[in-house]
Formats: C-alpha cells, structure tokens, sequence
C-alpha cells in the first residue's frame, strides 16, 4: 500500500535506448532494396528523404519499427529512408498547463479546493517516445494525484503560510516521478486555495475580534503610560509653587492663538477655602 504523501516512481527503464537493435535477415533484405530504390530515383527521392526540425525540436527515429541506433536527430537537417523509416517530432520548449481544481480533506479536517500550475519540458526525446505512450499527459494526471497527496497531509494553516515549502517538495517528487519518462519538471506554483463560503465568514469574524481586542489592549496599555507621565508631571509641579503659575500661562497662550471668544481662567481652592474659613470666624 503506497503511503499518503509520497508519490511512487514507475519502472527506471521500460525500453533501452543505447540498445544495438539486431535486425533478422528479412530486415537486412528490406533495408538493402530501399537503399538502392532511393538510389535508383535519385534525385526524386531526395524529395523525401531529406527533413528538417527546428533548434527546439528533436526527432526520434524508427526503422522497421525499432528505434534506430544512436540519439534524437536534430537540430537542422536529417536522412531517412521513406521505405523503412518513420520518425516522430518531439518539441522540447517548456509547456505549462493548469491542474484543474481539487477537493481535498486537510489533516484537520477542513475541505478546501486548491488549483495549481505545472510547468515542465522534454529532456530526453528518445525516453519519452519509447517509454511512455503520452509523456505529457501521463505528467498531468500525475501532478493532480501529487497535489491531493501532498496537501492531505498538511493542515489548513500550513496551506496557507507554506506554499512555497509544499511547492518546491511537489517540484522534487513530480522531478524524481518523471525522470523515468524524459520529462523534466521545472517548476510548481500553488495558484489559490479556496475556502467554504461559511469558513471564510467565521474566520473573518475571528480576526475582526482578535483585531478588537487587541485595539483594546493598546488604548489601556496607552492610558497607563498616561497615567503614569501625569502623575510624574504633578510630582515635579508640587516641587515648585511658580510651576502652576507658568503652565496656567501657558495654556491662555494655547487658547488665546486658537482666536476662542470664551477664555476660562481657573481660580484658585486655596482663596475659596480662606474665604469661608473667614466668613465662618
């Protein structure tokens, strides 16, 4: 049983490319006879045995339907024979496409719907012709199964906040997966992670409460830092009788630049106290 998380590589190697394929007498025959009609048709045949593939194309021959000695011809010019050759192009520019969006359970148990970008190339046209029927469909379906795997195991918050860390470990095993098939993965990228209707209200009302509290916290840690710096100002007012004199002018100078038509003017507790300790004499 495969583990969750992990992706399981197919067979290193179905078919060897390096291999010297040994054709029967009937082969050698066959090849003999069209080697001397293109030689014959000459130079009509030239027609059809000269091809051509771009700098980004590589073509993979095939001769009496085996692959023919050597590496992937291209770029530029190449010989085949029409009797027995066929060749197939193989275009090795990097290819992207969208890994449709999946339904995944989280480790706790949340249901998100994730969508991801895949982009990969042909590194080895030869292996990804004769060892996999479509290379580029095979790597999709695999990303789709490495994306379920990889995020089932991670939680909501780690989806979230590490989707570069998920996106370089899907990159490694979907690299490592599709080595055996010629295809390079280049890069992963984690698009957007899609969160219930009824999720996404709850959390919402979460942070709006974390946010209050926390407003809360810092208009009564402010307060206290008030407080304090006050009551550090009255001890050094008390230390000097003129103090009080000098801030009251200053604060008629405050309002007076204000252009106010109201100016309060503070009156002493100490004259009311010793006017009704006289009037009570």
């Amino acid at each position: 049983m495969m583990r969750q998380g992990t992706v399981r590589a197919p067979p290193s190697r179905i078919i060897d490319p390096h291999l010297k394929v040994n054709y029967t007498v009937c082969g050698w025959v066959i090849t003999v006879l069209s080697y001397l009609f293109v030689f014959v048709t000459l130079p009509l045949s030239a027609l059809f045995c000269v091809k051509v593939v771009q700098e980004y194309e590589r073509a993979v021959i095939f001769r009496l339907g085996r692959l023919k000695h050597g590496r992937a011809r291209g770029p530029g010019i190449f010989f085949i024979v029409p009797c027995i050759d066929s060749f197939k192009k193989i275009d090795l520019r990097v290819v992207s496409f969208d890994v449709p969006p999946q339904e995944i359970l989280s480790k706790d148990s949340v249901t998100v719907a994730v969508d991801a970008v895949v982009y990969f190339r042909i590194s080895n046209a030869t292996v990804s012709v004769i060892n996999v029927e479509d290379a580029s469909r095979s790597t999709k379906l695999l990303a789709q199964t490495t994306l379920r795997n990889f995020l089932g195991m991670r939680t909501l918050a780690e989806m979230l906040s590490s989707r570069d860390a998920i996106s370089m470990q899907m990159q490694a095993a979907l690299d490592e997966a599709t080595d055996p098939w010629g295809v390079k993965v280049e890069r992963v990228e984690i698009k957007d992670v899609r969160l219930p209707v009824q999720l996404q209200r709850a959390m919402a009302a979460e942070a709006e409460a974390a946010r209050a509290a926390g407003a809360k916290i810092i208009a009564a840690e402010g307060e206290q830092k008030a407080s304090r710096a006050l009551a550090d100002a009255a001890d050094v007012i008390a230390m000097s009788p003129s103090a009080i004199q000098l801030r009251y002018l200053q604060t008629l100078n405050s309002i007076s630049s204000e252009k106010n038509n109201t100016i309060i003017f503070p009156f002493p507790t100490e004259l009311i106290a010793r006017m009704v300790r006289s009037s009570a004499a």
